[in-house]
């Protein structure tokens, strides 16, 4: 009787993979770290050209008393409900699908949306734009996510997702005074600003097609994609993550927290404009990047307090960040009041660090620490769409409450998320207390 033959040998590659996937290609590891951080920074690029439009719709004459700031604030409104709506969904699509085929329609989506909005100021093509727009902006945020936790292991999480978090403060960041100088100084029409937030999304869409990988196990002499979920897995992967407390929490945190965060990255410009009136527009877009600045850093800061001081401990580092928050936004009023640009420059840098740090540590780090390995996509997105239905309110406030009553509610609901979070204080990830 023939003996069976031997299995073939398996290389130290494969064998690598099998073992510890994060081993493999250091190189593909930090490619997708680059072309990823990129992706999400290029999504602002079109997100804020309506923020910096707003300075010359309030201006222009022919659309000023249709497109009034309450007007305005419901569009930013009906874009975030549409935003919501789209977190819940695309995390889950990223699960099954990959990360991939959603970040990509995503893009192609925004700028779609966006050159709609430079070719038409009607209030109905603005509304239905906004909607394609929220869409396909929230396609970037938990599938972006998952794609990172394929390529890092939960031990350096805190830190890499802290730096990698640093893309959105950094296209709030970029984009303003980028569209703002294209818009008011080289066209002088609000329209060029949605055109060129589109153009510069387009060329990242490129880099993103080229370089972008699903998952380590996609570059190999064999080129691989992921096997999609099944329909029924996905559900009953969405119905555990629901049910997960923390989870759960975090959702509810991130809620409270992101009214005050997109009141200024949305409203920033007319919100400096009304407590220093002497800035002009160009002033205006350019005072809110101390909020960006201080958001780049922030993300990198918290990231290294959870691993290091916390030992991978998230809630410590969301609560200290939450509290602070709370004050300064309670002195925001106060402190502006002499219409000092320094002093204002001073307090947004104050906002922006604290408020970046517990938003970076809810929307990416905890969100995929405290997903499961397939469901990291799920818990990203239903935790970014609970954010998202609060920044509704971030969009809608601006153009009905006056300065003391706005700041004084998003300080409110600062405390409250850092209270709701205090009993999880010693919970760590699931892979972290068993190592």
């Amino acid at each position: 009787m023939a003996e069976n033959p031997a299995p073939p040998p398996v290389p130290t590659r494969e064998a690598q993979r099998t073992v510890h996937p994060y081993l493999v290609n250091p190189r593909l590891r930090w490619q997708i770290f680059v072309v990823t951080w990129i992706a999400y920074a290029g999504f602002y690029f079109v997100r804020q050209a309506f923020s910096v439009a707003k300075l010359g719709i309030l201006d222009d004459p022919l659309v000023s008393s249709t497109l009034t700031e309450r007007v305005l604030g419901v569009v930013d409104a009906i874009y975030l409900a549409a935003y919501a709506a789209g977190q819940f969904l695309w995390g889950a699509w990223a699960d099954r699908f990959g990360p991939r085929v959603v970040v990509i329609g995503g893009m192609i989506g925004a700028m779609g949306a966006a050159c709609v909005m430079g070719f038409s100021s009607a209030l109905l093509v603005f509304g239905g734009a906004m909607v394609i727009q929220g869409l396909a902006q929230s396609a970037g945020w938990a599938p972006l996510c998952k794609n990172m936790g394929a390529f890092f292991p939960l031990e350096q999480r805190g830190r890499i997702l802290g730096i990698w978090s640093t893309n959105y403060a950094f296209g709030g960041l970029a984009a303003p005074p980028f569209l703002g100088w294209i818009a008011y100084d080289l066209f002088d029409s609000w329209h060029a600003a949605f055109f060129a937030g589109a153009a510069t999304l387009a060329v990242i869409l490129v880099l993103f097609v080229i370089f972008q990988r699903n998952a380590p196990q996609e570059e190999s002499t064999e080129e691989k994609t992921a096997e999609p979920v099944e329909p029924q897995r996905a559900l009953a992967l969405y119905r555990k993550t629901l049910r997960d407390p923390m989870v759960m929490t975090l959702g509810a945190a991130y809620f409270l927290l992101k009214p005050a965060r997109y009141a200024i990255l949305l409203w920033g410009p007319v919100l400096v404009s009304r407590r220093l009136p002497q800035v002009d527009k160009v002033g205006a877009t350019l005072i809110p990047i101390a909020f960006g600045v201080a958001g780049v850093l922030a993300p990198i800061v918290v990231g290294w307090v959870s691993d290091r001081l916390f030992k991978s401990r998230r809630v410590p580092a969301c609560v200290i960040s939450l509290g602070l928050l709370s004050v300064i936004l309670a002195l925001f009023m106060p402190l502006t009041a002499a219409g000092s640009a320094l002093v204002m420059i001073g307090v947004l840098g104050a906002i922006g660090l604290t408020v970046y740090a517990a938003d970076s540590m809810i929307s990416c780090v905890a969100a995929v620490d405290f997903g499961t390995a397939d469901g990291a996509g799920t818990a990203a997105g239903l935790v970014n769409g609970c954010g998202s239905i609060g920044a509704i309110l971030g969009g809608l406030l601006p153009g009905f409450l006056g300065g003391t009553a706005l700041f004084g509610l998003f300080a409110g609901a600062a405390a409250l998320a850092g209270v709701i979070m205090i009993p999880h204080w010693n919970r760590r990830p699931r892979a972290a207390a068993l190592a």
